[in-house]
């Protein structure tokens, strides 16, 4: 039962990210997030114990001619079929975890806002080590989310895209995303001992990918989207990470979202340049934009914060400290550069929205190759 101290809860926890929602100023778009954020961020519907419902409303196509129609995809289907591996024998599950081990580091501090957050230098070493395990575990929790969410639309999606050829491949997705939940659940719940709960903003994200009726949306969002996104942070923490069962299985599992990163653009590139009107074209740029600032602001750690800083800092100065940190800059540069090259290969990035990203500061790998044009040992490289 929804009570007014969880709405006021919600509103008082998320008040940065709904002061920022809006800015693309497309009414129809708004709209359409407006029930997400509501249960996402107001009434916090992510933070729920158990089981949480989400209604789709999407309709399922069949294709009766069963005829190839996308070369391309075909071919990414026989390569899916290939590289399928299996979690509990691909990875050596023996290897001990130890947190404090200096040898196999579980993160850098590189990749962390920490540092440079006054109070946590005040820490003793000990201390410091405690948070720098919880920092992981609330990174990687959200990779689990994440990937539970992709599971579902990667069904959504085999499910209404209209080629037999996209079916095949969603079908081979499917697969790998419940993989994808089966190593990261197994990794956090036997090695570092904890899970955290969905952060709000990836909630919304989710809810509004799932419930949109529009197949394209939902490759869009997932996709282009949280899969670029995936991407960069994959990469990112597999670069950081000294520890060598979570160093192989993000290798694995980076092997397996490049392509389904590709498989997002090859079936939206050619629609969306060719079949839109400008109006739908504006609509899928704004609600894009939009995804991208509740995806920044996926990565400020609230459920860490209320943890370990709500006593001793307010939320407002939380949020400062992350946006303006070196941790914050190199997640705009490097995560996001796997999402603008493929906007702007489906045609998303044009001149009236590019400001938009601009002010985010998300441009500067637009000319960067687009996921047709890159291969597994690009992005692990």
């Amino acid at each position: 039962m929804t009570t007014l101290t969880t709405i006021l809860d919600g509103l008082r926890s998320n008040a940065g990210t709904m002061a920022e929602a809006g800015r693309s100023r497309n009414l129809g778009v708004l709209r359409d997030m407006l029930g997400p954020a509501f249960r996402g961020l107001v009434l916090r519907a992510g933070k729920a114990e158990g089981t949480v419902g989400v209604r789709a409303h999407h309709e399922a196509t069949f294709d009766f001619g069963y005829g190839g129609q996308w070369p391309e995809l075909a071919r990414l289907y026989d390569a899916a079929k290939q590289s399928q591996w299996d979690g509990a024998r691909a990875l050596d599950w023996s290897v001990d975890v130890v947190p404090d081990d200096p040898e196999r580091a579980l993160i850098s501090d590189d990749i962390l806002p920490l540092a440079e957050i006054p109070a946590f230098q005040r820490l003793s070493a000990r201390e410091q080590n405690v948070q720098r395990h919880a920092m992981l575990a609330w990174l990687l929790s959200q990779f689990l989310h994440g990937e539970q969410g992709a599971l579902f639309a990667a069904c959504q999606v085999t499910e209404s895209v209209g080629s037999l050829d996209a079916k095949l491949y969603g079908s081979t997705q499917v697969v790998d995303e419940g993989r994808h939940v089966e190593v990261f659940h197994r990794y956090l719940t036997t090695k570092l001992g904890r899970t955290y709960q969905i952060n709000d903003n990836l909630y919304v994200v989710v809810d509004a990918i799932m419930r949109d009726a529009r197949w394209d949306l939902k490759f869009l969002g997932m996709q282009i989207m949280i899969e670029g996104l995936a991407l960069g942070a994959f990469g990112t923490l597999r670069n950081a990470t000294q520890e060598p069962l979570l160093k192989e299985l993000l290798r694995n599992v980076i092997t397996d979202e490049a392509r389904h990163v590709h498989f997002g653009v090859v079936s939206l590139e050619r629609m969306y340049r060719e079949e839109l009107t400008e109006r739908e074209r504006r609509d899928r740029e704004d609600w894009a934009f939009e995804l991208a600032l509740l995806m920044r602001n996926r990565f400020l750690a609230h459920e860490f914060y209320d943890e370990y800083y709500a006593p001793i800092m307010k939320r407002a100065e939380w949020d400062k400290r992350l946006l303006e940190s070196r941790f914050m800059a190199r997640f705009r540069s490097t995560m996001f550069r796997r999402i603008i090259p493929n906007l702007r290969r489906i045609g998303l990035l044009t001149a009236r929205v590019r400001p938009h990203y601009a002010a985010l500061g998300l441009l500067a790998y637009e000319n960067d190759r687009a996921a047709p044009e890159l291969e597994a040992k690009d992005l692990l490289a």
